[in-house]
C-alpha cells in the first residue's frame, strides 16, 4: 500500500476516491463495524441542514429535495463504500502514527500490528472528541452531565429541568425537541442568530452553492460571519419568541444540583448537555510531532507543515465554508490529492531527493 485513510467517514471516503483518481492504491482504516463515520452514532432525530440534491458527494447522486434523515444519510454511505472499488478495513483502530525514518510512516494498530506507507491521510473526523468547557463546580454537579454526543432522544428527560448549552444548529434543535415534554432553556454566550433555511423561494444552500459562498476561505468568512448562525424555518425561533424554551446568558458555576446563573441566582436542575462541538480527533498523531499544543493539526490546506506525505481532509473550515460537509469534502480531498500522489509515487526520486 502506498496510502493510509485514516477514518471510513464521508472525509475518508472522499479522500480514497480522491487519491485513487490520482493513481494511488488507498486502504482505509475504519474503527468502526461499517464505513460510516460517526453518523449512525448521532441522535435520533437528526437530519441534515442541506437538501438531498445538495448533499451528495462525486459519482452517487443523492436525490430529492427533502432533508434526509441520519439513517438515510448512513444508508448513502454504505452504499458510496461498496462502490468505491477501494480496499477498507473496519474494525480497525489506529493507535499512533510515526516516522519510519526513511520518508514514510509506521502507522500502529491497537492489536499490536504495524502498517508501513509512503502517505497518511487523517480523515478521522471530530465526533470521538467532544468538547466540553471547563465550568466552575462542574465535578460536583449532581444532576446529569453529557455532551450531544451521548444524547439520542427525549424520551429520558420527559418533566425534567434541562438546560442545553450552545447557540449552534445541533444546540437549537436539540432544546426545541427536547421542549415538547420538558422545561428547556438554551444558555448562551450570545444572543442566538438565525439564518431563514429559505430565501427568494429557494434553499439557502442553492444560494451557497451557485454564488459560490461554499468556496469562500476561512480567513474571509471569518470577516464575513462573527457567530454561529443557526438555519430556520421559522419553527426554532417562533418557539423562543412564544417561550416554549427560553434563552439566557450563560451561567457562571455549577453548586452541587444548581447552577448559577450570571445574576447570582440558583436553580436547581437535571440534566444539562452541552452542544458545544467537537475538535479533530488526532490524538494518534501526538507521537508524530504533528500536532500544536492543544492538538490542532499543523497544517496549511489539508497538507501537513511538519510532514511530507501527511495530509487532512474532513477539518471543519479547512479550505472553505464546506469543508466538513458531504457537498464539500471531496474538494478538500482532491486539493490534496495531487501532491498527495507526487510524494507516495515516488516523484521525488526523479529529482535526486
Amino acid at each position: 500500500m502506498n496510502t493510509i485513510v485514516i477514518g471510513g467517514g464521508q472525509s475518508g471516503l472522499a479522500a480514497a476516491r480522491a487519491l485513487r483518481d490520482a493513481g494511488l492504491t488507498p486502504v482505509i482504516l475504519e474503527a468502526g463495524e461499517h464505513p460510516t463515520g460517526s453518523w449512525a452514532h448521532y441522535y435520533d432525530s437528526l437530519t441534515l441542514f442541506s437538501p438531498a440534491r445538495y448533499s451528495a458527494m462525486p459519482g452517487q447522486p443523492f436525490d430529492g429535495d427533502h432533508y434526509p434523515h441520519r439513517d438515510e444519510v448512513v444508508d448513502y454511505l454504505r452504499r458510496y463504500a461498496d462502490r468505491l472499488d477501494v480496499e477498507i478495513r473496519t474494525t480497525t483502530r489506529v493507535s499512533a502514527v510515526e516516522a519510519d525514518g526513511s520518508g514514510g510512516f509506521l502507522v500502529h494498530l491497537e492489536g499490536c500490528d504495524t502498517l508501513r506507507t509512503a502517505g497518511v491521510v487523517a480523515a478521522s473526523g471530530s465526533f470521538g472528541n467532544p468538547y466540553v468547557p471547563e465550568v466552575p463546580g462542574r465535578e460536583g454537579f449532581t444532576g446529569q452531565l453529557l455532551h450531544v454526543a451521548d444524547y439520542r432522544n427525549p424520551k429520558h428527560y420527559a418533566g425534567q429541568r434541562v438546560i442545553v448549552v450552545g447557540a449552534g444548529n445541533s444546540a437549537v434543535q436539540v432544546a426545541y425537541e427536547l421542549a415538547g415534554s420538558a422545561t428547556v432553556t438554551l444558555a448562551t454566550r450570545q444572543q442566538v442568530q438565525f439564518m431563514p433555511q429559505m430565501v427568494g423561494g429557494k434553499d439557502i444552500h442553492y444560494w451557497h452553492t451557485t454564488t459560490g459562498f461554499d468556496s469562500l476561505p476561512p480567513q474571509w468568512l471569518a470577516r464575513i460571519a462573527t457567530g454561529t448562525l443557526v438555519l430556520d424555518t421559522g419553527d426554532y425561533a417562533a418557539a423562543l419568541e412564544e417561550g416554549r424554551m427560553e434563552r439566557r446568558p450563560m451561567f457562571t458555576g455549577f453548586d452541587g444540583e444548581h447552577v448559577i446563573w450570571s445574576d447570582g441566582t440558583a436553580e436547581r436542575v437535571d440534566t444539562v448537555i452541552f452542544a458545544t462541538g467537537y475538535r479533530p480527533h488526532l490524538d494518534y498523531l501526538r507521537p508524530l510531532g504533528a500536532l500544536d499544543a492543544s492538538g490542532l493539526p499543523l497544517q496549511a490546506g489539508g497538507l501537513s507543515t511538519t510532514h511530507l506525505g501527511l495530509g487532512y481532509v474532513g477539518l471543519e473550515f479547512q479550505r472553505s465554508f464546506a469543508s466538513n460537509t458531504l457537498r464539500g469534502v471531496h474538494l478538500d480531498a482532491a486539493h490534496i490529492a495531487t501532491p498527495m500522489a507526487a510524494y507516495a509515487g515516488g516523484a521525488l526520486a526523479a529529482y535526486g531527493l
